[in-house]
């Protein structure tokens, strides 16, 4: 049974909202004290919000897409009276007092929110170690990292934990996670998601997405979420598809003449045993109809370096704000190790003297990648590859923050060129997900999703 499945027995009364959610908190007090996924759970709340819903459908009133679903949130996107800490000693007082654009809309269409879930420290690593909570096991692969920095929200899907949550990806922390964990994540185009009540990583390259365990729940959740905001300057007011109607039956047929593209470097770089799963997927989507064709792309190298530049610089500037008067403690006296780092080097590169240096180079290179990325796009309906160029290390192993970073080197892309990509399981390596990456054109949305929803019924 699917999501999609699953909301149609809830709005007919065959499945209650009080016995979905049920079955969710029995599994969240069963697991999350040794998975660590969620910061804050608030059971009452949801079952208020549960049996409001149950009413309204006993009643015969019209309820919402996401009428009885269970979602958990990334603990940076605003959500009223719950903490929002960003995983960090910083907020851990800060009671949210509004919601975000998104929650409104998630709660709108009858969501019903049970709680928040944990991250890296201000979505600053790529794994959920550097949570001031404690790190989150990977449900999928135990005893590894779960990936980041929204960890928390892709290992609730992947522990049944929830029918569906939402995350921020800046440069790969929706996709990296999916991958690790073995689910669904969907970073939208830059702009067709409001950011408005998300805490700031870096402002050009943030956006939120959702996370499932198959197409049609990232399919609901993106026909919930995306779309205008007034309130918010970075959102595009765009003809929003009808994201569900694409997961129907017969998904699988969209792959006949669809044009995808394989970029040699990005198989470079990845580990061989990745590279024979994604290679596997290929093989199976040119069987179902799909043309393959492979593009080179030169600038690899400058996507890190553009990218941690441009995250430093504006990281620094987001953090001001954090000066102990406002919100919670100075940011700089309780911080951790990775969130310091970036405040510093931000804080250097911002200098007068040293941004052209840095920063406007980064934006160069910046605009370098994204035009370059365009032209590889023109030709194809979609660039396929590896998510993440390695597997996920063993939690408690000490890397160099440039052997951290290099998670990042495939899924930074995406954020620097604006554009839409998802992440979904290909396969595995010794019990270990790995996940096939998707990225298209800026508004094609819709595209990615018909490769999702065709690649899983493939399978099937």
């Amino acid at each position: 049974m699917n999501l999609l499945e699953k909301s149609e027995l809830i709005e007919t009364n065959e499945i209650t909202a009080s016995e979905n959610l049920e079955q969710y908190i029995q599994e969240i007090e069963k697991k999350n004290s040794s998975l660590n996924v969620y910061l804050e759970t608030d059971f009452d709340k949801a079952r208020e919000t549960a049996e409001n819903i149950d009413s309204r459908i006993k009643k015969g009133e019209k309820v919402g897409r996401l009428a009885g679903l269970v979602i958990g949130v990334k603990s940076n996107i605003n959500v009223e009276d719950f903490h929002i800490t960003a995983a960090s000693k910083t907020l851990e007082n800060y009671l949210g007092s509004y919601n975000a654009t998104v929650i409104n809309r998630i709660q709108d269409e009858g969501g019903v929110i049970v709680g928040m879930t944990n991250m890296d420290e201000f979505a600053a690593g790529s794994s959920t170690e550097t949570s001031y909570f404690g790190h989150t096991q990977n449900p999928a692969a135990e005893g590894r990292i779960p990936g980041g920095s929204s960890g928390g929200s892709a290992a609730a899907i992947a522990a049944g934990l929830c029918d569906l949550s939402i995350g921020s990806d800046t440069g790969g922390s929706i996709r990296n996670p999916a991958s690790h964990c073995g689910v669904m994540g969907f970073k939208p185009t830059y702009g067709a998601v409001s950011r408005q009540g998300l805490l700031d990583l870096a402002m050009s390259l943030d956006q939120i997405g959702p996370f499932a365990s198959d197409a049609s729940g990232i399919a609901m959740m993106l026909d919930t979420i995306a779309g205008f905001d007034e309130r918010e300057c970075t959102t595009i007011d765009w003809n929003v598809p009808d994201f569900t109607e694409l997961t129907g039956e017969g998904a699988q047929d969209s792959l006949r003449g669809m044009k995808l593209g394989v970029v040699k470097q990005f198989l470079e770089v990845s580990d061989d045993s990745i590279v024979d799963i994604i290679q596997g997927s290929i093989d199976k989507m040119e069987e179902a109809g799909a043309e393959v064709v492979e593009l080179s792309f030169d600038h690899i190298d400058l996507c890190l370096p553009t990218y941690y530049l441009i995250n430093y610089v504006e990281f620094f500037s987001a953090t001001r704000k954090y000066d102990g008067r406002k919100y919670g403690y100075k940011i700089e006296d309780v911080c951790g190790e990775e969130v310091l780092r970036r405040i510093y080097i931000g804080s250097y590169i911002s200098q007068k003297e040293y941004s052209g240096k840095y920063y406007k180079k980064a934006l160069q290179a910046r605009s370098l990648i994204r035009k370059e990325i365009t032209r590889l796009l023109e030709g194809v309906d979609a660039i396929v590859g590896p998510t993440v160029p390695k597997l996920p290390h063993k939690l408690g192993t000490d890397l160099e923050p440039m052997e951290m970073y290099a998670y990042d080197v495939l899924t930074v892309i995406a954020n620097l060129a604006g554009i839409p990509a998802a992440s979904i399981k290909a396969g595995e390596v010794n019990g270990i997900p790995v996940g096939l990456q998707f990225q298209a054109k800026p508004l094609e949305d819709a595209k990615i999703m018909q490769l999702m929803a065709a690649f899983e019924g493939l399978q099937l």
